[in-house]
């Protein structure tokens, strides 16, 4: 798990309910069903309602990734292109079947399948592109999701309210103790409301925009790198090209770490 994602998520539940208690507030004061029951269902059915079920079976596993998401390392990847064009200037394009085992990447072994199998560049770099844009309309279905619960749930906090202010209005005149219960009721559905938007859905959701934005530029990066081997550039252009996509702090040191032996 990433400091940047679980990590942050628990930290800041931590740091809003430990100010809590440390104002010697009572967890079990906050966690009422009612007021729970509201917020959270509300909002899962005004998702619901909003997007077809297969993306709402989806959550968990949307959830997942963006807690736990698969990491490629950059650096392998382009030491593994500098190394296939080097075998591919000695021994052919066509060479590189036998090494399709050993690719790191699913996106590299397909593009490497098409090329020795004699796609033009033009036509790689198309399907290339339409690949990324049915990718992005895909993930943009699911980061919508999480940005429309983040939406939701701050209005079905303030439903909760309402409904809390009725109760406490029609008991009025009664028990004390019944009042304060609906008022405190009421006030706990809007800070369920807030919390979840601004420490789950909205930090997942994007969570899972990064996440795509670092899938594209790697795809844009092996692409680059299986049509510089197609074109037969020379390996330590490869390696320049490559490195670039890497931060600058880092391109140096890759630079040092990437030798080229023929």
């Amino acid at each position: 798990m990433k400091f940047s994602s679980g990590w942050a998520i628990l930290f800041g539940l931590v740091a809003v309910f430990g100010g809590f208690l440390w104002e010697n507030g009572s967890l079990s004061s906050v966690f009422l069903g009612p007021a729970l029951l509201i917020v959270v269902g509300g909002t899962l059915a005004a998702g619901m309602a909003g997007t077809s079920p297969e993306v709402m079976i989806k959550m968990p596993k949307l959830i997942s990734i963006a807690l736990y998401p698969k990491r490629y390392d950059k650096l392998e990847i382009i030491r593994q292109f500098v190394d296939f064009s080097i075998f591919a200037r000695k021994e052919g394009i066509l060479a590189l079947e036998r090494r399709l085992s050993e690719v790191r990447h699913p996106y590299m072994r397909r593009l490497f399948i098409l090329m020795i199998d004699g796609t033009d560049p033009q036509t790689l770099q198309k399907m290339a592109e339409t690949e990324v844009g049915y990718l992005a309309e895909r993930h943009n279905v699911n980061i919508m999701l999480f940005q429309k619960l983040g939406g939701y749930s701050p209005t079905m906090g303030i439903i909760g309210t309402v409904m809390g202010l009725i109760s406490a209005l029609a008991s009025a005149g009664s028990d004390p103790t019944v009042l304060i219960k609906h008022i405190a009721s009421a006030f706990i559905a809007t800070m369920w409301g807030i919390i979840l938007a601004n420490l789950l859905w909205l930090p997942i959701g994007d969570k899972l925009k990064v996440l795509h934005l670092e899938e594209v530029e790697l795809m844009q990066m092996i692409l680059d790198g299986t049509l510089a081997i197609q074109v037969g550039e020379v390996p330590s252009l490869i390696r320049s090209k490559l490195i670039s996509a890497l931060p600058l702090s880092e391109q140096e040191k890759a630079l040092e770490e990437i030798q080229i032996t023929y």
